[in-house]
This record gives structure tokens, C-alpha cells and sequence, in this order.
């Protein structure tokens, strides 16, 4: 029990809790802010965790999150512009709701069911993540190949519109994790002659630049449109929540447990557990025919899965060092720059520390209740902030970010490339989460394969020898076939989840 006093002494600590706060009302801003997504926010906290310990640098990322995703709502109730991807699945009913006077209704039911919703999933976080680590310490070379592939698969196949786009998305990622010097060789690839290439493409200005600079080029592109908010007196927020409580308690479970179970899969994330829960709330409802007519069981049920789903992401970030999502890759980048290696051994090393994050989640989700209260008495005034200062105050810290890691001006560079190309990508309709997730997982499938070669004597089939490594083997090559069937046999367009959402401005 000593290792879960000093982590709950840490977490409460007043540094810490400072830090909380000051994340909580950052996350609030960025999510609140049409087009910046809880990874952007993510992304600008990565330079001011260099400069924190471990403990507070994991509880501003955990907490700004939580703020984001919430904070997403707030522009898609009153503006019908989704500030976060995961907010785009139930804006319709919000904004409909807001038409008719009720906009407190809509924003009171997401934060009062997204704070459940991140409490469910920090439950089983909590319950299930050392059980879990346990199990992963029977990993060998052999299985944490296939478990890198197979959330990669996911990220590339399963997550994104089209299965084509993300695998060439995923190709790209990982052609640029293959930059540097080859770990069996110690030859140069793909550097031509550039000595700070040799080193290989440093993943915090290559995730800066693709989530952030992207986001700054949209919009300067777009700086033309405008927006007005809903000029509305929201009311008592919390009034009549018990009884959608009552009403919709089956189907909160249900978003609840399905939103933790999607964010485990690696490159799910909180938009797709919210698409997903909201179709089967819509399935299951009784009155299915007003879901997108202004209607709060769909806001019940998908705003607690998005938030269950941060919690789920950090299963396989903290347990296999496996990133659940985007956001759980800048984590794994930040626990490296701290000299921590995620993964099964953490409990073992560290368990103070992995208290301490199931901890964070609890105080995160009970920070959301005052602060997401005061966010929404105060929105209207978030948006008078002029795009002309914050976008261009969001570059520098873009710049100072990426200078700060290596104190080299090429790290700028390689920012600014990427995100022109990632800007580049998602304007063709390429996600740029798969990208990442190449970048981050490309060395670990590398090392984990050429290791296995060498004990298996280049003999493949002892890829499938052992048990676990069998099982993720073919789990891995059925993905790829469904896949390959979605490839080959292309449904017809529907209307459905977008990979970009909230771009408008």
C-alpha cells in the first residue's frame, strides 16, 4: 500500500494541483475553440512539461484532455461547429436543442454525463491495468512485434474512412521512423548527408508540426469565415439532469463500458467511441426517430463514452507502451523525455507513478464539474478572443517547442515540413493519426522483429510458436484481410464520422 500513499500524496500535493487547475482551465480553452482539437492542446503543453516533474507533467496531460474533449461541446451546442472531433457525433441534437431555448439542457447532460463517463473509464483503468501488466510481463520480442503491428493495423484499417488513405498514411509514418542511423548496421538511411538526419526525425517537432501547424495554416487559409455566437441566456445547468440519470441509466452504462473498451483499441480515440455509442444509442432507443431533432439520450450516452475513452487509451500506453490514441503517443514521447519506459516493467520500477495517473483521472473528472461550469458561463466570452492573436501566439509556441528539444533550429524545420505535409494530407482527405502512430511505433516493430529473427534463425513461423504471439498473429492477418475486403469491395457513401471535424471558422 506504501507505493499508493506516496502516489495519492503526490497527486494531492499543492504544486500539483496547481498544475491541475492551470490545465484544466488551458484544456477548456483549446477545446472550446472551434477547429483546436484536445491533441493540439495536448501537443502546446509538451514544452512546459520539460520543465515539470513526472507526476504533474502526466497530470496536466491527463487533465487537459479531459477538459478538451468536454469543452468541445460548448461550440457545437451554440454554434453547431464541433470544437473536437468527438463532439461531431451528437452537435446536431445540441444545437437543435440551443434553437429551442434549451441550450443548458444540452451543455448541463454533457458535462454532467462526460464527468460519469471519465470516471467509469478511470475505474477500469484503475482495476485493470496492473492485471494487465502482470499478464504483459510474459512478453517476449515475439508478441510485442505483433501487438505494435496490430495497433498500427487498427489506427490504419479499422479507424479511419477509407482503409486505402490510412495505410498510405501509416506507409508514410513509418518510411519516416526509418530515417537514421539502421540499429543493426550502424549505416545512414535516407539522411543524405544531412548530419542531424542521422539522429532520426525527432517525434515531438514531427507531432507539433503535424497536429499544430496544420491547424495554423487551415487557418490562415480560411480566416475569411466568420463566426457568430448564439446570442442565448443559459440557465441552470444541473436542472433536470437526475432524471436523465434515472431515464438513461442502462444506456449510460453502456456508453460508459463501450467507450473504455473502444479507446483501448490502439488509434480508436474519443470521436470514434462517440460515433459508435451514439449509433447504438440510436439502435437501442425508444425513440429512435428524434435522435437528431434535439434530443439528450444520444448527448447521455456518447458524451460519457468520449470521456470513458481517455481512460481506456492509457491501458495499453502504460501497460505495453502501445499509444491507445494520439494523444497517448505525445504521452509516450513525454515519459521517455523523463527517462521512464512505458510499458509492463513500470509497475515493477515505478508504481507510484502509475497510481498517481489512475489518481489524476479521478481528480480530472472531479476538477470538470466547477470549471466545466464556469466554461459555460463564460463561452461566450472565450470566443470573443481575436483569431488574428491566437493563432499566430500558437505558432510560436509551435516554434519554441520544437527549438527546445534538441536547441537546434533544424528541429523548427523539420516541424514546419511536416506540417505543411500533413496540412498537405488532410486537405486530400489522408488522416494524419496513422502517420503518427508509424512514427512512434516504426523503431518498436523494427527492433522487436530483427530481435525475434535473430533468436528464431530467420525462421518466420516462429512468429506463431508461442501462444500469446500466435493469437495476436492471427487477430493481426484478419484485420488485414477485413481490410483488404473494404479495399477491394467499397460500401457505398454514407453519412457517417468524418476523420477531420470542426474545421470551419
Amino acid at each position: 500500500m506504501e507505493p499508493v500513499f506516496a502516489a495519492i500524496a503526490l497527486v494531492l500535493s499543492p504544486s500539483t494541483l496547481l498544475v491541475v487547475s492551470a490545465a484544466g482551465l488551458f484544456g477548456l480553452f483549446v477545446g472550446a475553440m472551434p477547429g483546436l482539437t484536445a491533441t493540439l492542446a495536448t501537443a502546446l503543453l509538451v514544452p512546459v512539461t520539460f520543465f515539470m516533474d513526472p507526476v504533474p507533467a502526466l497530470a496536466a496531460i491527463v487533465t487537459t484532455t479531459a477538459m478538451a474533449i468536454f469543452a468541445g461541446d460548448l461550440p457545437g451546442a451554440l454554434l453547431r461547429i464541433p470544437g473536437t472531433p468527438a463532439s461531431a457525433a451528437y452537435v446536431e441534437d445540441a444545437y437543435r436543442l440551443t434553437r429551442k431555448g434549451q441550450a443548458e439542457r444540452a451543455l448541463g447532460a454533457g458535462l454532467v454525463f462526460s464527468v460519469i463517463g471519465g470516471l467509469v473509464g478511470s475505474v477500469i483503468l484503475a482495476s485493470t491495468a496492473p492485471i494487465l501488466a502482470e499478464f504483459a510481463l510474459r512478453f517476449s520480442s515475439f508478441e510485442y512485434f505483433w501487438l505494435a503491428l496490430f495497433g498500427l493495423s487498427c489506427a490504419a484499417f479499422i479507424a479511419t474512412g477509407s482503409p486505402l488513405k490510412g495505410l498510405v498514411s501509416l506507409l508514410l509514418g513509418l518510411f519516416i521512423a526509418t530515417i537514421g542511423i539502421d540499429i543493426t548496421t550502424g549505416y545512414p538511411r535516407f539522411a543524405f548527408g544531412v548530419v542531424e538526419l542521422m539522429g532520426g526525425v525527432s517525434f515531438i517537432p514531427a507531432m507539433i508540426g503535424m497536429f499544430a501547424v496544420s491547424e495554423v495554416l487551415r487557418w490562415a487559409i480560411r480566416r475569411k469565415r466568420a463566426m457568430t455566437p448564439v446570442q442565448q441566456h443559459i440557465g441552470r445547468i444541473f436542472r433536470g439532469q437526475m432524471a436523465n440519470l434515472r431515464r438513461y441509466r442502462t444506456g449510460l452504462l453502456r456508453g460508459s463500458l463501450l467507450g473504455t473498451l473502444i479507446g483501448v483499441l490502439p488509434g480508436a480515440g474519443a470521436d470514434i467511441a462517440a460515433w459508435v455509442t451514439y449509433a447504438l444509442a440510436r439502435r437501442f432507443s425508444k425513440e429512435p426517430e428524434k435522435f437528431g431533432t434535439g434530443h439528450v439520450e444520444g448527448i447521455v450516452q456518447a458524451g460519457a463514452a468520449n470521456n470513458a475513452s481517455l481512460g481506456g487509451a492509457w491501458i495499453p500506453a502504460l501497460v505495453f507502451g502501445i499509444p491507445g490514441d494520439s494523444i497517448t503517443a505525445i504521452v509516450i514521447g513525454v515519459l521517455y523525455m523523463k527517462g521512464m519506459n512505458p510499458g509492463p516493467t513500470v509497475m515493477l520500477d515505478r508504481p507510484e507513478l502509475l497510481y498517481a495517473v489512475f489518481f489524476t483521472f479521478f481528480v480530472a473528472n472531479l476538477f470538470l464539474l466547477p470549471l466545466g461550469w464556469l466554461a459555460i458561463k463564460f463561452y461566450r466570452r472565450l470566443l470573443e478572443v481575436p483569431r488574428d492573436l491566437l493563432m499566430p501566439f500558437i505558432l510560436l509556441l509551435c516554434m519554441v517547442g520544437a527549438f527546445a528539444i534538441n536547441n537546434t533550429v533544424f528541429g523548427v524545420g523539420i516541424m514546419l515540413v511536416l506540417g505543411l505535409l500533413a496540412f498537405l494530407m488532410e486537405e486530400s482527405g489522408f488522416p494524419i493519426a496513422p502517420a503518427i502512430l508509424g512514427i512512434v511505433l516504426g523503431p518498436m516493430i523494427e527492433q522487436n522483429f530483427i530481435t525475434s529473427m535473430i533468436k528464431a534463425d530467420g525462421d518466420l513461423l516462429a512468429f506463431f510458436e508461442r501462444p500469446i504471439a500466435a493469437v495476436l498473429g492471427v487477430v493481426t492477418i484478419l484485420v488485414w484481410g477485413y481490410a483488404a475486403l473494404r479495399i477491394f469491395r467499397p460500401q457505398p457513401a454514407a453519412g457517417g464520422p468524418k476523420s477531420e471535424i470542426g474545421e470551419g471558422e
